[in-house]
């Protein structure tokens, strides 16, 4: 009998402003940077007014970590030092691994109507990949698997994989999986994990429950980490329950962090920014 997941852990997150002005709301970060190894960060960018998201994310460094950003509505045009340039937009996803240096720049543009929502969420590496090349990829919402279940329950692949449906995201080192899952109203949805990775649920839509407990309602903004075992299960509410759904596993090293750079060191975090400052950070 596989053991379903149980709730330990529930956050809304909070309100900031990152890049040149973008308010946004941080679900996890800089302060729980064990909790959800191997991820640092999630956050979720949604707003109908252009002054929240306009201004955007100039050229900034990475170093260390893999960024994934995944748009539900308007656009993000980016660059990087690679040279290359490109637009998501809704459904696309862009996984860039920063490696041994990166420096891109991403400014959301919203809909005919203003809107913006999007994800962007932080993936470590470990330290024997901290340097490796850096790379970019990039996934059309047609790329992207969408599996219609019998009760009517959708899931979109990006990475990971779904009654042996896989998504376009592979070789990555902490063996990812990253689903967007939509229940209809009053049904419910069963998924193996693997034991002793890291799963967590983001809700973006609607209310509903996680495991075997019908006392906790989760709604709209919220995430949930779990506890181990082999099994997920979500069942919706009285209306649609959307959620990403993430897993990982643990990299269990040492974490420093500086902003967008992640290192193993103080030492190695400091070498960074000097690297950056005296031009010699993209190798």
């Amino acid at each position: 009998m596989s053991k379903i997941r149980k709730t330990i852990k529930i956050l809304s997150g909070k309100p900031v402003v990152e890049g040149a002005g973008v308010n946004l709301r941080r679900v996890f970060g800089f302060n729980e940077p064990g909790m959800f190894d191997p991820f640092l960060l999630l956050d979720d960018f949604r707003s109908d007014h252009p002054e929240d998201y306009i201004k955007g994310f100039p050229w900034h460094p990475h170093r260390g970590i893999e960024t994934i950003t995944y748009i539900l509505a308007g656009k993000v045009e980016h660059q990087d030092s690679l040279g290359n340039k490109g637009v998501i937009g809704p459904g696309d996803v862009q996984w860039m691994t920063a490696g041994s240096g990166i420096i891109h720049q991403e400014m959301p543009e919203g809909d005919k109507n203003g809107h913006m929502h999007g994800f962007q969420l932080w993936a470590n590496l470990p330290a024997s990949n901290k340097m490796m090349g850096p790379r970019y990829r990039e996934f059309s919402a047609g790329e992207i698997p969408e599996l219609s279940m019998g009760n009517g329950a959708r899931i979109r692949v990006v990475s990971g994989k779904v009654q042996g449906t896989a998504g376009p995201v592979n070789d990555v080192v902490i063996d990812p999986e990253f689903l967007d899952v939509s229940l209809p109203a009053g049904t419910e949805w069963s998924h193996p994990v693997k034991k002793g990775n890291t799963v967590f649920a983001y809700v973006i839509e609607g209310t509903g429950f996680f495991g075997e407990d019908r006392d906790q309602p989760v709604k709209n903004g919220t995430l949930v980490l779990f506890d181990d075992g082999e099994l997920f299960k979500a069942v919706a509410d009285n209306s649609r329950f959307r959620f990403l759904l993430l897993a990982g596993k643990p990299l269990k090293e040492p974490v420093a962090w500086g902003g967008p750079i992640v290192m193993n060191t103080r030492e190695e975090l400091k070498t960074a920014f000097e690297e950056f400052n005296n031009g010699t950070f993209i190798k």
